[in-house]
């Protein structure tokens, strides 16, 4: 089997797993276990396989045109380099972990079809966002990652605490999504392309006229789906989700998007001396205040959220010195060991 094949079924398994888990989860619940965790080993496994065969040399590219739009053209496209295929096994692990473990965790759950089949889109999603070449597929998978969380921390709705969390999520995250989108529509105007590769090779032959103000958009979008000041806010409330939600958001997924996309396009902030500096900040405020809010809590899972948000800006400012090396290792050991503790918090 072709790597660009394999590639391709790494986001698509997870995807087919949820979608045959919620037609089935009523009428055969034999089945929902198995379509809960072999689509994810499979990706898991597949995703190995694309991170030993790319093996950190020539990045993986294939791409074909989604539609034709009269302007810039959207692609179906693959661009995976080393960085992007070590994060997608980190994903495809922490997933597979988190629905094996959910399998005794929601033993008794009557909702569980429909909690297993959201965790494997949200899977896929996030896999989608890791491999995508084209920023507007990228944002497709972050999208449908916010509308699964909306219902994975809102699971247990019967209590206020959830309903409640679910909401804050959801909006405070598309409070930074909005600025986000108006950026990603700027960046592709001004670099005639939505290809992350071209983007690249725009901001390197200084063709984006404006690159303060798309970084600083781009920010926002970051901001709230990594939780950093001064949207941070919706992440402790989310521990009232099931504990392997918590897990799975926290540590591989959702959380990672933010730091994952500013490391991809480095190249784009570091053309702007304000979006670093803005970066910097934030995660210096991030680090110190959520270290200090840390302090104060009485619940182990809202310390490790505190933890969470305080790692997140140890990650976002290494990549405000411009070291993407240092802030990858550390989202890979943090996804880690992150995942571990709230496994073990639910025990």
């Amino acid at each position: 089997m072709t790597t660009t094949t394999l590639a391709v079924l790494v986001p698509l398994l997870p995807f087919l797993g949820a979608a045959a888990g919620l037609l089935l989860g009523r009428t055969a619940p034999g089945l929902v276990r198995p379509l809960a965790v072999l689509p994810t080993l499979a990706a898991l496994v597949a995703a190995a396989l694309v991170a030993v065969r790319q093996g950190g040399g020539q990045a993986i590219e294939a791409h074909t045109e989604l539609t034709p739009t009269g302007s810039v053209p959207i692609d179906l496209a693959l661009d995976i380099d080393g960085f992007a295929a070590l994060v997608a096994v980190l994903v495809a692990f922490v997933a597979t972990c988190v629905q094996i473990y959910s399998t005794g965790y929601l033993r008794d759950d009557p909702r569980y079809p429909s909690y297993a089949a959201l965790v494997s889109l949200f899977t896929s999603a996030m896999l989608l966002v890791v491999y995508s070449g084209d920023l507007i597929v990228l944002l497709v998978g972050w999208e449908v990652m916010g509308i699964c969380s909306y219902f994975l921390v809102g699971h247990y709705w019967e209590t206020p605490e959830a309903r409640a969390a679910s909401l804050k999520a959801f909006v405070v995250t598309k409070l930074g999504d909005v600025p986000f989108l108006i950026g990603l529509f700027a960046l592709g105007t001004d670099a005639g392309s939505f290809s992350i590769p071209r983007v690249l090779d725009a901001v390197a032959n200084g063709g984006i006229d404006h690159p303060t103000v798309i970084a600083l958009l781009l920010l926002a979008g970051v901001a709230g789906k990594s939780a950093q000041f001064p949207l941070h806010t919706w992440l402790p409330d989310a521990m009232a989700g099931p504990t392997p939600v918590s897990a799975l958001i926290h540590a591989a997924t959702m959380v990672a998007a933010g730091v994952y996309f500013v490391a991809r396009l480095l190249p784009l902030f570091e053309a702007s001396r304000a979006a670093m500096v803005v970066l910097a900040v934030m995660a210096a405020v991030t680090m110190t205040g959520s270290g200090l809010a840390a302090l104060a809590q009485d619940d182990i899972k809202r310390v490790l959220a505190y933890s969470t948000i305080g790692q997140l800006g140890y990650m976002t400012g290494a990549l405000a010195v411009g070291d993407r090396g240092a802030a990858v290792f550390h989202l890979l050991s943090h996804g880690a060991f992150k995942a571990l503790l709230f496994l073990a918090g639910g025990v």
